[in-house]
């Protein structure tokens, strides 16, 4: 090969290598752009998913929903950083009433579709109220149930202090259903404004027994000791959940009922002791 050959060889090469070195500086150029594009691409799709869902979220929900709505409000706060859900417990027709009296919130659980109806026949829903749990009533008594109360009847026997909701109060409503169903009278020793209240006559031992809910006797853990009745189930509650009319924060308020009817609200609710609808 001839020296000038020899030369022409030599370019060619380093022609060659520098392509390829080139060509490799171009494939992780483009890697790095595509996963930068991913990135981005990623984060907007993130900030997508949360776009419209932020600010503070008030909800107006029966007092029995105190415990499983506080768990879920943590959920959807982690779920939706920037949002802070604000809750208003208890008894439903107290809620009803603030609602149709102007009181500024964006959702509206109920522990019944009667007092439900007082706000959407005050044209203060948004929609139609959708059912997402059931509740059953239970007999609340002392720890160790001491007084070997075995029945609703069993609550009308002389000396026994008893406590119910009152009647205007969902829970109320279903015991005296129950009562009727059963053909028995009760005279409690006091009416109670919300389901909790009731509850916690008992638990200060203030009372012997009250009618309540499932979930709230489940709430109480070893502070009463609870007693299933028949009647009750003459007695079941569907609570209804709606978006108000003139929500201040209509896109948060959607996206908490999306979640409490989602299947990981209802695994909240459940695990109460919540029936689903």
């Amino acid at each position: 090969m001839t020296r000038s050959e020899r030369r022409t060889h030599r370019i060619r090469r380093a022609v060659r290598m520098a392509g390829a070195g080139a060509a490799a500086l171009l494939a992780l150029s483009a890697c790095s752009s595509s996963s930068d594009a991913d990135k981005d691409s990623d984060s907007a799709g993130a900030s997508s998913s949360s776009a419209g869902v932020s600010g503070q979220v008030t909800v107006f929900a029966a007092a029995s929903l105190k415990e499983s709505f506080t768990t879920l409000g943590e959920t959807f706060e982690k779920q939706h950083p920037g949002t802070e859900v604000t809750f208003n417990f208890a008894g439903s027709d107290t809620l009803a009433a603030s609602i149709t009296g102007g009181a500024p919130a964006d959702v509206f659980a109920s522990a019944s579709p009667k007092t439900m109806a007082t706000v959407t026949d005050a044209g203060a829903a948004a929609g139609t109220p959708a059912t997402f749990v059931r509740n059953q009533l239970e007999i609340a008594t002392l720890p160790g149930n001491p007084d070997k109360i075995s029945s609703l009847k069993d609550l009308t026997g002389s000396g026994l202090k008893v406590v119910l909701c009152d009647k205007t109060v969902p829970c109320g409503a279903a015991a005296q259903k129950a009562l009727e169903a059963s053909g028995l009278e009760l005279t409690p020793v006091s009416y109670e404004q919300d389901v909790k209240a009731a509850l916690t006559k008992v638990e200060l031992k203030e009372a012997d027994a009250a009618v309540v809910y499932k979930t709230d006797v489940k709430a109480a853990g070893d502070k009463v000791t609870g007693v299933d009745f028949p009647e009750s189930a003459k007695a079941v509650n569907d609570y209804p959940i709606t978006l108000l009319k003139d929500a201040p924060n209509t896109d948060a308020a959607k996206a908490f009922i999306e979640l409490v009817k989602s299947a990981e609200g209802q695994r909240v609710l459940t695990g109460a002791g919540f029936r689903t609808p």
